[in-house]
């Protein structure tokens, strides 16, 4: 499957690759089948190495951290020379060796141009809890997310039906009612699918038939995400307080103020007690967060209130496996209230894989914007509603306020613009990539 990551990866390529380059990601995301499909695509010859399974190979780097000894030990167990100047090497599960990630330093600052690529699943919290001398500056690191939604589309060969989405989006008028129903009910299943390449691939075999694809994919997902809460952390306390914020997450965004409520984990929750167990699941992207700000001026970061947060998964397909929402209440638009948290992860999915800052404004009173973005229009509040009535106070209250260039109401009304409102489909998301400043 195509994934838009790879042309993160052709831009490492041409910049001469004088730094190794490290991916952080979520597991199961595909990180190791796009490098790899990078490495065969563009390199003469490719070498792989799992630092998890291939033991002998973690062992050199314990011993040394000069690459040409590294390089030389390599070789020595593969029984052939390595040609440096034509050989990507790609390391993957590299959070098991501590050691290789400090070698990087030393593989940037060698005269030989040492083509390297590592991954691993956690790595985010590794390099959170780095004990020895990190290679700051002597590395790039690149961050990789789940299947967006416009990837979905892409690997089920609807790339006319993305033009058609990006022709209405940028003038702003109505698609034909049959395609966008058609967008519309795409973007449903993507809901119960999910962006794990694994979901997807199993839903493109069952033919794109929703009732028949295979939803414990994703479960089996989620339970690995809980054993690796036990398998790469200190002690068995850790892990649990780390599961039990996961797991109540769903009780979170069930509110309809979705501010971030540690009491909501178990009673006497407090921040002592569980924000070690929250920075873990952020940096090691199971979550996304989302911060208020106290001010709507340029630069919103500057203002933000790091007390005051939401927070989502990283895959709208996980939020309905474990809230086991049934595939037809998402089909049939259900009425449920739910159906509200469930658009709004998705759109801070979306907004995550652009890599826009998840950011939400919230006045005294009630009112509350979901989203704000910094474009080159100035800051552009996004409101977002699960279904096509769209009444809200909030985005009246924040427009007369703070008087914005326009606003963005997302829901599953067609494109349109009036009242200084833009009206853009769910599908249609990806398109505020336009948007960045």
């Amino acid at each position: 499957m195509q994934r838009i990551f790879e042309n993160t990866l052709k831009v490492w390529k041409s910049s001469g690759m004088n730094k190794p380059l490290i991916i952080i990601g979520a597991r199961q995301i595909g990180k190791t089948y796009t490098i790899e499909k990078f490495c065969k695509e563009n390199f003469e010859n490719y070498l792989y190495f799992n630092l998890e399974k291939d033991v002998e190979i973690a062992k050199i780097f314990e011993n040394t951290l000069k690459p040409e000894e590294i390089i030389k030990n390599i070789e020595v167990r593969l029984e052939k020379t390595i040609d440096i100047d034509n050989t990507i090497m790609f390391f993957d599960e590299v959070q098991v060796s501590e050691r290789f990630i400090t070698s990087l330093k030393y593989f940037c600052e060698s005269t030989n141009n040492y083509k390297i690529i590592c991954a691993g699943s956690l790595l985010g919290v590794k390099l959170n809890r780095f004990n020895s001398s990190f290679p700051v500056g002597k590395v790039e690191m690149e961050h990789m997310f789940p299947m967006s939604f416009k990837e979905f589309l892409i690997a089920l060969n609807q790339t006319m039906l993305i033009d058609e989405i990006y022709y209405h989006y940028q003038n702003m008028i109505p698609m034909a009612e049959d395609l966008h129903e058609k967008a519309l009910m795409l973007y449903k299943h993507y809901l119960i699918v999910g962006g794990m390449p694994e979901a997807v691939k199993s839903y493109i075999e069952c033919g794109q038939d929703i009732v028949k694809f295979n939803r414990d994919i994703v479960k089996t997902i989620v339970e690995m995400y809980i054993s690796d809460m036990n398998k790469y952390t200190i002690n068995k306390n850790e892990s649990v307080k780390i599961e039990k914020v996961y797991m109540s997450i769903p009780r979170e965004l069930a509110k309809e103020n979705k501010k971030f409520q540690y009491k909501l984990i178990e009673e006497n929750a407090s921040k002592r007690k569980f924000e070690t167990a929250l920075d873990w699941l952020n940096s090691g992207a199971m979550i996304l967060s989302c911060y208020n700000t106290e001010k709507v001026e340029i630069p919103l970061k500057a203002y933000l209130n790091n007390d005051t947060f939401k927070i989502y998964y990283s895959d709208v397909g996980i939020l309905n496996s474990i809230c086991d929402i049934g595939v037809n209440d998402i089909i049939n638009d259900s009425n449920f209230m739910f159906k509200g948290a469930i658009a709004e992860n998705y759109i801070a999915e979306e907004l995550t894989t652009m890599e826009i800052p998840l950011i939400y404004w919230k006045s005294k009173g009630d009112a509350e914007i979901d989203f704000l973005l910094t474009t080159k229009d100035g800051i552009i509040p996004i409101e977002v509603k699960a279904s096509d009535r769209v009444q809200s106070k909030s985005l009246k209250i924040y427009m007369e306020k703070y008087k914005p260039t326009y606003g963005i109401r997302i829901s599953m009304k067609n494109f349109g613009f009036e009242n200084n409102i833009k009206s853009i489909p769910l599908y249609a998301a990806f398109c505020l990539n336009d948007l960045r400043n």
